[in-house]
């Protein structure tokens, strides 16, 4: 664990909130607050959740930013769709529009992770007057799908209703379920993965379950398309971040990367050294010196 230089003030811990929304969700929220009037609202990618952050949040907090992290809808503690709903990809643009415009201050800067790049960038792209920066860790986007649609639809009718009437998966106990992170994340330790279970996990009947909702892991019926998320990337106009992890195994060809990069008007890339994926985890203190540096 690195010490933080003694003549910063102690960071704030995380404030926990509940946010109902217009959409009759009620988001879950963690709140760093650093003081001053720039936000940076951290957004954590599919089957995450808010406490993904903690360590990269706690430092940009003690530099005096004011930090918002929420739990998409069906992640973590945000409430999951009702009966007859389902995750649509734009649903989660549309609850962090609500979220920046209730809790941000004056100065709004958004990073996203993974699928919540996606989520973030497509947001920055619908209010453009409103970002200061934007940062993308390994998020603009999966490879271009080009599914046979009819049959993708099919796939994800049948997935609905098998999800919807199927058990809850249950583990033994927090243990084993900070056994299948580490197993799927061996650049965190035990103790890491430990922490991340007790979070994520809620108790259940003979044990605990994940806490975001089983639906999200069926195949949606839009199919990803590049061209798409290109014409959201071309409005935006903050400065833009994007960060790899040097020892990702979901990066995408780095061809694509740079073609995908030269659609945004201002956009500097780096890489975060020992890190996979998840590199808010497995080194938030670069993680959080990259941020600083394109934050200021």
């Amino acid at each position: 664990m690195t010490t933080e230089p003694s003549h910063l003030p102690a960071p704030p811990s995380p404030r926990s909130r509940r946010l109902a929304l217009a959409s009759g969700l009620t988001y879950h929220l963690l709140e760093w607050d650093g003081g001053g009037d720039h936000t940076v609202v951290l957004v954590h990618g599919f089957l995450d959740l808010a406490w993904t952050w903690d360590e990269v949040a706690t430092r940009l907090a003690a530099r005096g930013l004011h930090v918002i992290a929420p739990d998409l809808r069906g992640h973590g503690d945000s409430d999951w769709i009702g009966a007859g709903g389902y995750y649509h990809f734009f649903d989660y643009v549309a609850d962090l529009d609500e979220v920046i415009a209730r809790t941000a201050r004056a100065r709004r800067s958004v990073v996203g992770h993974s699928m919540g790049g996606s989520v973030s960038s497509y947001w920055a792209g619908t209010r453009p007057e409103q970002v200061h920066r934007l940062a993308l860790l390994e998020g603009i986007g999966p490879p271009d799908v080009t599914a046979n649609a009819p049959q993708r639809t099919a796939t994800w009718i049948d997935a609905w209703r098998r999800t919807r009437t199927a058990p809850v998966r249950v583990m033994q106990d927090v243990d084993a379920a900070a056994a299948r992170i580490h197993k799927h994340d061996a650049l965190i330790d035990l103790e890491q993965a430990r922490w991340l279970a007790r979070h994520g996990t809620r108790p259940v009947d003979g044990g605990v379950a994940w806490k975001h909702d089983p639906l999200h892991l069926t195949a949606g019926p839009y199919l990803y398309k590049v061209e798409i998320a290109e014409s959201f990337w071309r409005r935006i106009t903050a400065p833009v971040l994007y960060l790899d992890g040097a020892r990702s195994m979901l990066r995408l060809p780095d061809a694509e990367v740079t073609r995908r990069l030269a659609v945004f008007p201002s956009v500097r890339r780096a890489t975060i050294a020992d890190a996979g994926h998840a590199m808010q985890r497995h080194q938030p203190e670069q993680v959080a010196a990259a941020l600083l540096e394109h934050l200021a």
